[in-house]
């Protein structure tokens, strides 16, 4: 009766997770992640990057999850897809920061679910990307996919374009069982990293990471990556994008990802701090401030602009903040480089 009773509430917990609006609810155990050793490795190798000092805290917790809720008896991973297409205009941003700002809506849904199970008799502490649980090696122990080459997680129907929460309850459930590696010799994703952040298998240098570059990274970015970022104004999703396993990925079910329009980027370079609050408050863009933003469209009109993005890139040259000016006077040199030699 005890296993009947386990998984019925199995399958209750999972159909109040996908009437909570996520798309995916795997269960595992309360268990040392795999990836402990590694990820101290990656760490003391300094591919962290300006990450070190945040992602360094509680090791004990990355190490081991119970540590959060020692009598533990189930971990809950829960998955919610962002896909979408991306917009036409210049400049790409990351599908997961088109729209509003996860880290507003999922904690709601996940307190939602917490409750839930609150009434059932558990305590929970709960997790998004800013805990210091792992939570892609924690997706994986719970059965919801595999860590591709890239590190970045694979759902085997939704493929990598996931938002990951996390629920540890005293309550015990039915585990869910893992899914295997199926990356195969494949690897597009390792060939399709433009900055060679994709060191080898499984291996990610943040240091060369786009992503990194342009959203965690706080200075100049470094001159010799420059060319390389290309047109990515926040983020990147080249790795995600040609990963065979999204080739069923499905736009998402979310209104709040849904792109929110943005003028053209010699308007936005021209923006005030005002103004750029004003316009990407609730949104995950917002954290990275006026000058950071800048910076990246100056990159941006520097491997892309035109002739007509030089007045706006002659005015923020002139900008007080030197991060911003001294981009915008690499941009002017790039295009008159390119225009020159046509």
């Amino acid at each position: 009766m005890l296993v009947l009773d386990q998984k019925l509430a199995t399958l209750e917990l999972k159909a109040k997770a996908l009437d909570l609006g996520f798309d995916l609810c795997a269960i595992g155990p309360v268990a040392a992640s795999p990836h402990a050793d590694y990820f101290t490795k990656w760490l003391e190798q300094g591919c962290a990057a300006d990450m070190e000092s945040w992602m360094g805290r509680n090791p004990e917790v990355r190490k081991d999850p119970a540590v959060l809720l020692p009598e533990a008896q189930s971990l809950i991973v829960l998955g919610m897809n962002y896909y979408q297409p991306e917009p036409k205009r210049r400049g790409r941003i990351a599908k997961y920061a088109l729209g509003r700002d996860y880290h507003d809506l999922i904690p709601q849904r996940l307190q939602q679910l917490d409750d839930w199970l609150s009434m059932q008799g558990g305590l929970q502490r709960k997790a998004v990307d800013t805990s210091a649980i792992l939570e892609k090696p924690a997706a994986v122990t719970a059965g919801m996919g595999w860590q591709g080459k890239s590190t970045i997680l694979i759902h085997p129907k939704w493929g990598t374009w996931m938002f990951l929460a996390e629920l540890l309850t005293t309550l015990e459930f039915e585990n869910d069982p893992q899914i295997k590696d199926h990356c195969g010799s494949c690897s597009r994703c390792m060939d399709a990293c433009p900055t060679g952040a994709i060191t080898a298998p499984y291996q990610l240098d943040a240091r060369r990471c786009v992503s990194y570059l342009t959203i965690e990274h706080k200075g100049a970015i470094p001159v010799e990556l420059r060319r390389a970022i290309g047109d990515h104004l926040y983020g990147c999703d080249d790795c995600l994008d040609v990963c065979p396993w999204n080739r069923w990925a499905q736009k998402t079910r979310e209104t709040a990802f849904d792109p929110v329009p943005r003028p053209d980027l010699k308007e936005m370079l021209g923006w005030s701090d005002a103004t750029f609050r004003n316009e990407f408050r609730g949104t995950p863009i917002f954290r990275l401030k006026r000058p950071r933003w800048l910076r990246n469209i100056c990159v941006v009109l520097g491997n892309i602009g035109e002739m007509d993005d030089l007045p706006a890139l002659w005015q923020a040259a002139e900008d007080p903040d030197p991060l911003i000016a001294e981009h915008a006077l690499w941009a002017i040199n790039e295009i008159n480089g390119r225009m020159s030699s046509t």
